[in-house]
């Protein structure tokens, strides 16, 4: 302790504990390089406070703009899973390489976009160009909209892959039959006439009302 000058095991008990001053916490490398139009949010807290994040559009993001490249560190095996994100494999120097990013420090914002369940929710294509992944916007992207990508065709073929993602819901229902015309006729009570819909019947009224 520095105002009574002598060396303590824990708290002095005459002027008590220290003033603890934190460091700011600064952003990961991967949440630095997050375009100005685009952000992230939390969508769901798992067990050990795990985040699971996804990138939206801050503003109208025009079709056939061009991300990246991707950022990740080429390896033989990934050292980190995630089923809601794309597994994206390139050919280097003859090689087949996963591009792994097992921390936010070793990749770029395009790590956080999540895959596209089916054709109507993907907003990004991702191909390979040059030795490097680059996603494109497939469609206008408007505000509040999240980002999220499947694999062009060609790509696809390259990851063994479908070209059209579509992820089976197994908690969705069945939509009831549709109702069909009653079996019994529709009759007239003017005329006694039948009619196959009660459409028919109600035009054959329309009828006698025009001759009273």
């Amino acid at each position: 302790c520095e105002d009574c000058g002598k060396s303590l095991i824990g708290e002095c008990k005459l002027h008590g504990p220290l003033i603890r001053a934190k460091d700011r916490v600064i952003p990961s490398r991967a949440r630095l390089t997050l375009p100005h139009y685009l952000t992230l949010r939390v969508l769901e807290l798992r067990a050990g406070n795990q985040q699971i994040l996804g990138v939206f559009a801050k503003k109208v993001i025009q079709k056939r703009t061009q991300f990246g490249p991707y950022v990740g560190q080429l390896s033989t095996k990934l050292t980190r899973y995630d089923e809601s994100r794309l597994v994206l494999q390139v050919l280097k120097d003859g090689g087949k390489y996963f591009l792994d990013t097992p921390n936010e420090d070793c990749g770029n914002w395009m790590m956080f976009v999540r895959l596209a369940r089916n054709q109507e929710e993907q907003t990004l294509v991702a191909y390979q160009h040059c030795g490097e992944v680059y996603f494109t916007t497939v469609k206008p992207i408007e505000p509040h909209t999240e980002l999220k990508v499947w694999y062009a065709a060609d790509y696809a073929k390259f990851m063994e892959a479908s070209a059209v993602f579509i992820k089976e819901e197994s908690d969705v229902c069945p939509l009831p039959p549709v109702a069909k015309e009653p079996v019994d006729p529709w009759i007239c009570s003017s005329c006694r006439s039948t009619f196959a819909t009660f459409g028919l019947l109600e035009s054959h009224q329309c009828i006698h009302k025009d001759r009273v």
